[in-house]
């Protein structure tokens, strides 16, 4: 006879799903990036760099933001810059730092992929107030070390 399950195995089931539909929301997201990055002609990590490029940040800011190393980031943003998207720029109080900026054509990009992704996003089947709660556990959980 099997012993019942005790509150440690229904843990572990918990956990076990919630990190599948955390992790098979991530792949949707992601999907749904690369998806509209091609069609406007961009890799999935120059779409993230433009989607986060909200004002002048750092290489190392930016880098954070994308959820990758400096040295990833730069490669990047080279091509960004080569297509005319981004300029550096002095930064205003450090003068070895560089800040990124958004060019009129990269900003005019910019605000195309985000409608683009707002249009038909995963999250799209969620209320204003769900979306909220839904950051709300997100961060709760990110912040937590």
């Amino acid at each position: 006879m099997t012993p019942p399950p005790d509150a440690s195995d229904e843990r572990v089931r918990a956990e076990r799903a919630l990190c599948g539909l955390v992790n098979g929301l991530a792949q949707r997201i992601g999907d749904h990036l690369r998806e509209h990055a091609a069609g406007l002609g961009l890799t999935a990590a120059q779409a993230t760099a433009l989607r986060e490029l909200n004002g002048p940040l750092t290489m190392r800011e930016l880098a954070g933001r994308m959820g990758c190393e400096p040295s990833n980031a730069t490669f990047v943003v080279d091509r960004l810059e080569r297509q005319g998207l981004v300029e550096r720029r002095p930064h205003p109080t450090d003068r070895r730092a560089r800040h990124l900026v958004l060019t009129p054509a990269g900003s005019g990009l910019r605000e195309r992929l985000l409608a683009l992704l707002a249009a038909d996003s995963p999250l799209a089947g969620l209320g204003p107030e769900q979306r909220l709660a839904l950051q709300e556990l997100l961060e709760q959980a990110l912040a937590r070390p």
